[in-house]
């Protein structure tokens, strides 16, 4: 389980990709304590990006709160929207953050 709720994890994700001219908004909300986190990226070329939470046999235990992984990298949009709707199918609670970001810093821990 996470340290950070989700809801202040999210606020700054958000908060540090506006402050430097990316357009990040809420795509989903989810649970504000426990909800899962999915990224979506739009390259702005016609293609996608997912990053979803890394399981958690893969984390290691260096103390970050979040761990991600990239699910699908460049990708045509429907393939991410199919795989967001089977996610709200199967766990209701989760965000879905979205990034526009045709390259650069993530910001975020990546396994």
């Amino acid at each position: 389980m996470s340290l950070l709720r989700s809801d202040l994890w999210v606020a700054a994700f958000l908060r540090r990709h506006n402050d430097l001219g990316h357009v990040c908004v809420i795509t989903r909300r989810g649970d504000p304590i426990a909800g899962q986190i999915f990224i979506e990226i739009d390259h702005l070329n016609g293609t996608v990006s997912l990053y979803t939470p890394a399981p958690a046999a893969a984390r290691t235990d260096d103390g970050a709160d979040w761990v991600f992984e990239r699910r699908f990298d460049q990708v045509e949009p429907g393939k991410v929207r199919d795989r967001i709707t089977r996610e709200a199918d199967f766990d209701p609670d989760f965000w879905v953050v979205s990034l526009e970001l045709r390259r650069g810093d993530l910001g975020i821990l990546v396994i």
